[in-house]
């Protein structure tokens, strides 16, 4: 384990955002996090993952720590369904392709979901109708000012529409080493019910989907409304969908009878930020180098040389604008540091 000094953050975000860490160190083993954590001469730690979900505004004048810790481990094994141990460093992508691989299904619809397990869990990862929440079993995660050990189980997350503890009363307070899935053997029951799953099967003339023709299907649409960090720097999705109220849908629905929306209870409905963003005139707009993707309103994007502060005042911009129109607050997914 080495401390280094200045190192640009560049590669370490998927937004391309050259930013300098004043100490970085990476982080291979439960001992090394344990020990960087005791050390007291650094009282300012960061900690960094796989990157995806954060946009940095400003140089950081601490110890960045970046986790990468690797493994899969087999925990259970019986005819119906397998549980994974997975260390917070593998890939998740590459997780979800390994668990295809091997025919355990579950995790086939948070294809090419860019980033690190070990950070899933904090925003609740989701996409084309699944959740982490929904193979989620537990997490293992390091007290930062003890260094001892604490279980997570699912009902211990607190897990919400992109949100769970971690983001709220425990954000800060604890570093996740592993997380634990479970997931199911053949025959499989792919779910398919998200409209963009549908129509990409139906193209290809696919009736009874694996998990790996699902898997293929989200790539296939994420691809084609995503654009590649490596290309474009991006974060993904930078707004949560809103959710309101009935009394506030109703109204808003009076305004806006051509509007996209989910009902997800009794008493509250999810309206698209893509869509709210697209009415606002800023799909595929730009500033400079900070812009907005012209396939998915959702992306703010990096053409190269956008800093931080130029990202998060083009979010800003938007915030205020659809505010402004529709009177609903839409919050950022992404986590800002700086």
């Amino acid at each position: 384990m080495k401390i280094q000094q200045n190192i640009s953050l560049k590669s370490y975000n998927t937004f391309g955002i050259e930013a300098l860490a004043r100490y970085f160190v990476e982080i291979t083993t439960i001992q090394d996090l344990r020990e960087v954590l005791q050390k007291e001469n650094y009282p300012d730690k960061i900690v960094l993952s796989g990157g995806s979900n954060v946009l940095i505004t400003n140089n950081l004048n601490a110890l960045v720590v970046h986790i990468n810790i690797k493994g899969i481990t087999i925990l259970s094994d019986d005819d119906n369904s397998v549980i994974l141990k997975v260390m917070a460093g593998e890939n998740w992508h590459d997780l979800v392709i390994w668990t295809i691989d091997h025919d355990y299904g579950g995790l086939e619809n948070l294809s090419l979901i860019p980033g690190n397990v070990g950070t899933s869990p904090i925003q609740n990862i989701g996409a084309y109708g699944v959740e982490l929440k929904d193979s989620f079993v537990s997490c293992e995660a390091m007290d930062v000012s003890t260094q001892q050990f604490i279980t997570f189980s699912k009902s211990d997350c607190k897990f919400g529409y992109r949100d769970s503890i971690f983001k709220n009363t425990a954000k800060g307070k604890y570093i996740i080493t592993s997380v634990n899935l479970e997931l199911d053997k053949p025959p499989h029951k792919p779910n398919t019910s998200y409209g963009a799953i549908e129509s990409e099967l139906k193209e290809k003339n696919i009736e009874h989907p694996t998990i790996r023709d699902v898997s293929d299907a989200v790539i296939a649409i994420r691809r084609r409304k995503l654009p590649d960090p490596i290309k474009l720097g991006n974060s993904g999705s930078f707004f949560k969908n809103p959710v309101i109220t009935k009394d506030k849908f109703a109204t808003f629905l009076n305004n806006n009878p051509g509007a996209p929306f989910y009902q997800i209870s009794e008493s509250s409905y999810k309206i698209p930020a893509a869509w709210l963003i697209e009415q606002c005139g800023f799909k595929g707009k730009r500033f400079g180098d900070a812009g907005v993707h012209k396939n998915q309103a959702l992306v703010l994007v990096n053409y190269g040389g956008a800093s931080g502060q130029e990202l998060l005042e083009l979010a800003k911009k938007i915030q205020k604008a659809v505010l402004e129109r529709f009177g609903i607050s839409i919050n950022p997914e992404v986590n800002i540091i700086g």
